[in-house]
């Protein structure tokens, strides 16, 4: 699970010269000079689905050539959609999984798809193109603003020092179900939780952990050299508040600069603000250890980008999804084309309707990533050729 810190400042998709007749489709072009984001595919504004058409199918999907075996390898594509079939093969197949306008399935559908996913891997893999072939392909719309999210890795100790002053708690035995908790000012401000003997570990910086508790899971790595992953087990039932529209509501940070380097940059040169700042977000998230992670909404492993955090009213877990859309580059600006084949596997508060986050994993392309991502994506929803009513 995690949330946005970032208040959405999407724009519009610039069209690019060449379109296809049903969607509007563009293949990648730069951008026009003066313009901080590419032209990834032109926007689509009618709510719904659209079937699109072979043609169509296949040069989007010969553009994710720049992702499969490069970001992710077979393994961790096989490993992402067997998390997926699992959850949707558990369902009841008859029951509605998908209801757009254009465009309904049943979990036994997003099974059956996935299943086929799995058989035709190896090919696909080689030759991204075929999934124009194998799967007919429906583009949602209106267009989803998409943001990203990653996995955290925080310098941490198992004992409390000067050099590790701040606390992540465990879930405490006195929270209850729906009823409000102790807030944020209260747990780090005022310390009510203090010597209860919750702590899971204390880490060297507020600000990392306040990121940490936006992100819902994470990495502590101890003096020792020891790594161990940190989940989201539940929160205070508090209203969460964006950092970054508070910032930006006062003035603080410009409405095109908000996030997350921004805001870091703004705390680190404003330490008398910091308290103040953070504990406008009155919610609190408490932590348990594991092994593995991060774990989606599913209760299973995310895969790095494929898995997506998204409301499940608009697309269930265990649809298999394409994704296209813009990366941040080196200064921040939309201009780094992604066409991923990804999975709906998690939920986020801040992702309602059409949103997407998508998860970038752990380490420094990762968090830029997801410090930078905010922008329009084309989502498509593949479905197994020859299911019934196809």
């Amino acid at each position: 699970m995690r949330r946005t810190v970032f208040q959405p400042i999407c724009t519009t998709l610039l069209l690019a010269g060449l379109a296809f007749s049903l969607t509007g489709c563009t293949l990648h072009t730069p951008p026009a000079k003066g313009n901080k984001q590419a032209h990834i595919i032109s926007p689509m504004q009618a709510r719904g689905a659209v079937r699109l058409s072979q043609e169509e199918a296949e040069h989007i999907a010969a553009q994710a050539a720049g992702q499969l075996g490069k970001k992710v390898s077979q393994q961790q594509v096989a490993f992402a959609i067997s998390q997926s079939l699992a959850h949707a093969a558990a369902k009841p197949a008859n029951d509605t999984a998908l209801n757009h306008p254009g465009l309904s399935l049943t979990y036994g559908e997003l099974a059956a798809t996935l299943r086929h996913m799995q058989a035709v891997l190896p090919n696909v893999m080689r030759a991204p193109s075929l999934l124009a072939e194998e799967f007919t392909w429906y583009r949602i719309g209106p267009d989803f603003g998409a943001t990203g999210y990653y996995e955290p890795t925080l310098k941490a100790s198992r004992t409390r020092s000067a050099a590790f002053p701040y606390p992540l708690y465990r879930v405490p035995r006195d929270l209850r179900k729906g009823v409000p908790y102790h807030t944020h000012s209260d747990i780090d401000r005022k310390g009510v939780l203090r010597g209860k003997g919750l702590e899971i570990a204390w880490v060297s910086s507020e600000v990392d952990a306040f990121f940490l508790h936006v992100q819902g899971s994470g990495r502590l790595l101890f003096p020792d050299g020891t790594i161990t992953h940190v989940l989201f087990a539940d929160k205070n039932n508090r209203a969460y508040t964006s950092l970054g529209r508070v910032m930006k509501e006062r003035g603080l940070l410009a409405p095109g600069n908000v996030n997350m380097k921004s805001i870091r940059e703004y705390l680190a040169s404003h330490p008398n603000e910091q308290a103040e700042l953070l504990d406008q977000n009155a919610s609190y998230v408490f932590f348990r250890e594991a092994n593995q992670g991060p774990i989606g909404a599913m209760g299973r492993t995310l895969t790095p980008w494929m898995s997506l955090a998204v409301d499940r009213r608009t697309l269930p877990h265990g649809s298999l999804t394409f994704v296209a859309l813009p990366l941040p580059d080196a200064q921040g600006n939309m201009t780094i084309p992604f066409y991923g084949l990804t999975l709906p596997q998690d939920v986020g508060g801040a992702i309602k309707g059409n949103r997407i986050d998508l998860f970038s994993g752990a380490g420094p392309e990762a968090e830029h990533v997801a410090g930078f991502l905010d922008a329009p994506s084309a989502m498509f929803v593949l479905v197994k050729k020859g299911l019934k009513n196809r």
